[in-house]
């Protein structure tokens, strides 16, 4: 695929986001993209310091085409962010196993997001408190309303990150086996092993006041059902309750 300049739905495709092989997989889309970020809880931020790589496991959270994340004060990148710094911001979803007749073969059905912007401190007093709630709000609707206010101790102690989605590809393969037409008489199972994240029973705090039952917020996160189902209803919430109160 060429490189191509964005639209108003479409990221621009680069040499830094254009995916090098396998191209029927790929897509640039904001609706792709956003469903790989939203269905996921935790991603992976990539960034180099003084020419060495890092890459941290955190909480993301989307709002439009910015994505957020929350580090401790004492963090390695937060020395590095007066200026901006580059970062490449992962999420993936693995979907199922793909076992087939030859080891080349073998592969895994998944869902991944690929972003590309630079990450800035969020250091406006509003900004920040507005972003504390809605790391809360965006995964639990409306949970922050019944929950204290935060401690300006606790402000202080946390900080939150914000990129710009500059460029981005999603990539999915969702498909069954795919052998070399010579292999399939090999007398061996193939097929693919579904994978999945469900969500399992609550287990409520031993010191819960009498009578507490969860918010309405929580009412999605049913036991056996999807974690990603219910991550994507919860950034629909969310988003609803933003362009309510706009």
């Amino acid at each position: 695929m060429k490189e191509q300049e964005a639209t108003p739905d479409r990221f621009a495709v680069s040499g830094r986001n254009r995916l090098k092989r396998r191209h029927d997989r790929g897509r640039y889309d904001h609706e792709a993209v956003y469903a790989v970020l939203d269905a996921g809880f935790m991603c992976h931020v990539a960034y180099v310091i003084d020419g060495q790589p890092y890459c941290t496991p955190t909480i993301h959270w989307r709002e439009g085409d910015w994505l957020y994340w929350h580090g401790s004060s004492a963090s390695r990148m937060l020395r590095h962010l007066a200026k901006g710094m580059p970062v490449c911001l992962t999420v993936s979803h693995l979907d199922g196993l793909v076992l087939a007749r030859s080891g080349f073969n073998h592969s895994a059905n998944y869902r991944s997001a690929i972003c590309f912007g630079t990450a800035y401190l969020i250091d406006d007093p509003d900004e920040k408190a507005k972003a504390l709630l809605g790391i809360v709000d965006r995964f639990f609707p409306g949970r922050s309303g019944e929950l204290r206010q935060i401690h300006g101790q606790e402000t202080k102690a946390t900080s939150v990150i914000g990129m710009r989605i500059e460029e981005a590809s999603a990539k999915v393969r969702a498909a069954g086996v795919g052998d070399d037409e010579e292999d399939y008489d090999q007398p061996v199972w193939a097929g693919v092993i579904p994978i999945e994240t469900v969500i399992g029973a609550a287990q409520p705090c031993p010191r819960l006041l009498p009578g507490m039952e969860k918010g309405a917020g929580l009412a999605g996160y049913r036991a056996g059902r999807r974690l990603d189902d219910t991550l994507l209803e919860a950034q629909q919430l969310y988003e609803g309750e933003e362009e309510a109160i706009a």
